[in-house]
């Protein structure tokens, strides 16, 4: 098995053995420490440009399914592991991680201490990262070329993975309400929470006009997660202006968390090492409930925590807060249907603490319905 070298930007090299692909690649490199849920992980829009490690030490015992999957590939830059499972396990699998890493070409490293890796990028921060095995180059010449290649701040990433053409996730049951979900990076599993509520989901490019959106007549408009920086956004956000003026019910989750926050005059900036994994407590500030929360997000928003703010939209509070470092987790406004979190209602895997803002949603869209 060929040596394979995960190199950091700041010069550490970790030392291991080359696992799915062989080659090059490189990203920013991240740390996810959930035990389990491998697969949404490397199948999360989100993730694409992104190294991701695994903290947790044992990694694909329970193979690959065809149901997880929370979009149709793969979309890591690369995969790090500690001790990947030679064994295959679980009534639900259809094959072997490590065959579909090499059938979708995701070059990958095993057998390196992703613990002390993990603790080596909260301390630093994250950071550029290449993986390289089976190739014939200098410790030097690798930690050149990760210092070259492109940053996460500034990136542009969205039009990488929207879908191109419109599709419909039918609602479960008889439609009850009609949405435009915009797709950043969407997860699979946000549309199918919302047809389990009785929405007929749209899900369209992240390029559609406001004509565009407007012209299915929808109850609701959802921007979904997704890749890369907010402050590439501009014509995004200047569409959800026009959603918020034309008072449509609005549900935003992480990245669209965070054009919603732009859209109301807000700024976003980079975190350390941002938030991953499935064990984040956020605290909803109208009932102090605490809810463990599944995170992926390298950015976050900048807004007023104290008290209430004002907008060109109307007034509107900071309705949920990490309790690890303060972060902003969601908005809602108070005199217009808009709202937005953080992290990830749906949660797969994860807790499904949150699941009631889905529920949420559909009473914005039940009560703007009324006042029409």
């Amino acid at each position: 098995m060929a040596k394979a070298y995960f190199v950091l930007d700041d010069g550490r090299i970790f030392e291991g053995r080359g696992w799915g692909a062989t080659g090059k690649t490189l990203g920013e490199a991240v740390f996810a420490t959930g035990m389990t849920g491998y697969q949404e992980t490397l199948t999360d829009p989100s993730y694409h440009k992104q190294v991701v490690v695994m903290t947790a030490p044992h990694i694909g015992n329970t193979g690959i399914n065809l149901e997880d999957d929370e979009s149709s590939r793969i979309w890591v830059a690369g995969f790090a592991v500690r001790n990947p499972s030679t064994l295959t396990s679980n009534w639900r699998s259809t094959g072997d991680l490590e065959a579909e890493l090499i059938k979708q070409n995701i070059v990958s490293i095993q057998g390196i201490d992703t613990r002390a890796i993990t603790r080596h990028l909260r301390d630093r921060g994250s950071m550029k990262v290449g993986i390289f095995s089976d190739l014939n180059m200098s410790r030097e010449d690798m930690v050149v070329e990760v210092r070259k290649s492109a940053s996460m701040l500034g990136a542009n990433l969205v039009a990488d993975v929207s879908t191109k053409n419109t599709y419909i996730v039918p609602a479960k049951g008889k439609p009850v309400f009609r949405v435009a979900a915009i797709d950043l990076g969407i997860k699979g599993a946000t549309p199918r929470a919302m047809a389990e509520r009785g929405i007929e989901v749209h899900v369209m490019p992240f390029n559609s006009s406001f004509k565009d959106i407007m012209a299915i007549k929808p109850d609701g408009v959802f921007l979904s997660n997704g890749p890369g920086d907010p402050a590439t956004m501009d014509d995004t956000v200047e569409i959800v202006r026009s959603i918020l003026t034309a008072e449509v019910p609005l549900f935003g989750i992480c990245f669209g968390h965070q054009i919603l926050g732009r859209a109301l005059g807000f700024t976003t900036y980079k975190l350390a090492f941002g938030h991953r994994g499935i064990n984040q407590p956020v605290m909803d500030r109208s009932t102090g409930k605490v809810e463990i929360t599944a995170h992926n997000h390298g950015f976050a928003l900048q807004a007023p925590t104290e008290a209430t703010f004002n907008t060109v939209y109307g007034n509107g509070e900071v309705s949920h807060m990490s309790l690890n470092d303060g972060v902003v987790e969601g908005l809602r406004m108070l005199d217009l249907p808009a709202f937005s979190v953080q992290y990830h209602p749906e949660a797969a895997a994860g807790p499904h603490d949150a699941a009631y803002l889905f529920d949420e949603f559909v009473e914005l869209m039940r009560l703007s319905k009324e006042l029409i």
